[in-house]
């Protein structure tokens, strides 16, 4: 009988990870206006328990990367798994802002640092060298999969347990499945061939294109041009996240349908993801950022222009499409420019600022309808900072591995 080739097993395993990590992450969002109602807090409140959630798991990431260069995944991610779950479980007996924050933007935070998009794509890199993009982009997938079905499972939990209660199944749900799957399953990294002979003229090479790379990180204009895309990149996707349930109640869509739209986003975000991976394997990360951007520029005019049913949910749909649409691309980045000895690090640090810009871009949500009672102001500033996007990514060069000059353009 043939034995499975041990990198199905991985990819499945990042898949798994990241469908644990996606639904989970897009609970709060679903949760808000319940929460709100629930603990008389306003928005603005608990958006600012996912902006501590987003700095201190970014604080997590570069320091998570640096770990994942050098020691074994598995207990990394292992860790991880059950500190996120503990975190999860603990959200169902708040009562005060300040568990708020301990317990979502500290706990859940750095349990999530441990198993995000950067570490999984270092494993999956590890183990597709040469099918980077198509493999994350399967594995990152399981963030859209896990949107669809933990977010629609939990939406009509949420119906009939309430919120604490859902909080609860969702925490237990990650401590029994995903931490012994991961625990189980993952592999640091793929076994190195038996070779004799000669050393490999190609591995050679390859030794020197990453001595080359090596270089100081903070002075790098390529290292800032990709921070300030992404920054720009998170503020947008975790301000839509965030607040696209509350805001399609605000407009009378009814609580199921709303909770299904944010899952619905997860379904279209599969389809954005997998579209990038195949279109980064062969025509190079800058064509599907492009889209990315332009696309967005067109999103949030719509729904400037228009917020009757039908738009809120055409706009929703098609923002999902770009949600995860150049997630794979980080680490593709990464190392074509940097090297893949540094490639946990920098990956990092880009998703950490991601992830800082994520929780700014919720609180300016909250602040906005806060304030002036809708989000018209906060969709005027999405639509100018993905222009300013759309610019930005064109000045990104990328090198890739073998040393050939490209134009790239990137996202999130």
């Amino acid at each position: 009988m043939r034995r499975i080739d041990y990198r199905w097993i991985i990819l499945g395993t990042g898949f798994a990870i990241l469908f644990f990590n996606g639904g989970s992450r897009s609970a709060l969002g679903l949760m808000l206006k319940p929460m709100v109602d629930d603990l008389t807090w306003s928005r603005s409140v608990l958006s600012l328990g996912v902006t501590a959630y987003m700095l201190v798991s970014a604080a997590a990431m570069p320091f998570v990367g640096r770990l994942a260069d050098r020691y074994d995944l598995r207990w990394i991610m292992g860790v991880g798994a059950i500190v996120g779950a503990i975190g999860l479980a603990l959200m169902s007996v708040i009562s005060s802002p300040w568990q708020l924050f301990l317990v979502y933007g500290v706990v859940f935070a750095l349990g999530n640092a441990g198993m995000s998009n950067p570490v999984v794509s270092v494993m999956i890199v590890r183990w597709f060298p040469n099918r980077r993009g198509v493999a994350n982009s399967v594995a990152v997938s399981g963030n859209a999969i896990g949107q669809l079905v933990i977010v629609g499972l939990l939406a009509q939990s949420l119906v009939r347990f309430g919120w604490r209660l859902s909080y609860a199944a969702l925490g237990l749900a990650n401590l029994v499945i995903l931490a012994p799957i991961v625990m189980a399953a993952v592999r640091s990294a793929r076994p190195p061939p038996v070779t004799s002979g000669a050393p490999d003229a190609s591995a050679s090479a390859g030794q020197v294109v990453e001595q080359a790379k090596e270089g100081p990180l903070l002075t790098s204009v390529q290292l800032w041009l990709l921070l300030v895309v992404y920054a720009i990149c998170g503020f947008q996707d975790f301000f839509v996240q965030t607040h696209v349930v509350a805001f399609a109640l605000d407009t009378g869509i009814g609580t199921v349908v709303s909770g299904y739209l944010l899952a619905l986003m997860g379904v279209m975000g599969l389809l954005g993801v997998i579209a990038s991976g195949y279109l980064a394997d062969r025509l190079g990360p800058g064509r599907p950022t492009l889209l990315c951007f332009v696309m967005r520029i067109g999103i949030f005019a719509l729904v400037i222009l228009n917020q009757d049913t039908p738009s809120v949910i055409v706009f929703a749909l098609l923002y999902g499409f770009t949600f995860l649409m150049t997630a794979p691309l980080t680490v593709m980045f990464s190392g074509n420019i940097f090297g893949t000895t540094r490639l946990g690090r920098v990956s990092g640090t880009i998703s950490g600022v991601h992830q800082v810009s994520g929780g700014l871009g919720a609180l300016a949500g909250a602040l906005s309808f806060d304030i002036w009672g809708s989000y018209d102001r906060a969709f005027a500033l999405m639509l100018a900072l993905s222009v300013v996007a759309t610019v930005g990514t064109l000045l990104v060069r990328d090198k890739e591995a073998r040393g050939a000059p490209q134009h790239g353009m990137i996202c999130c």
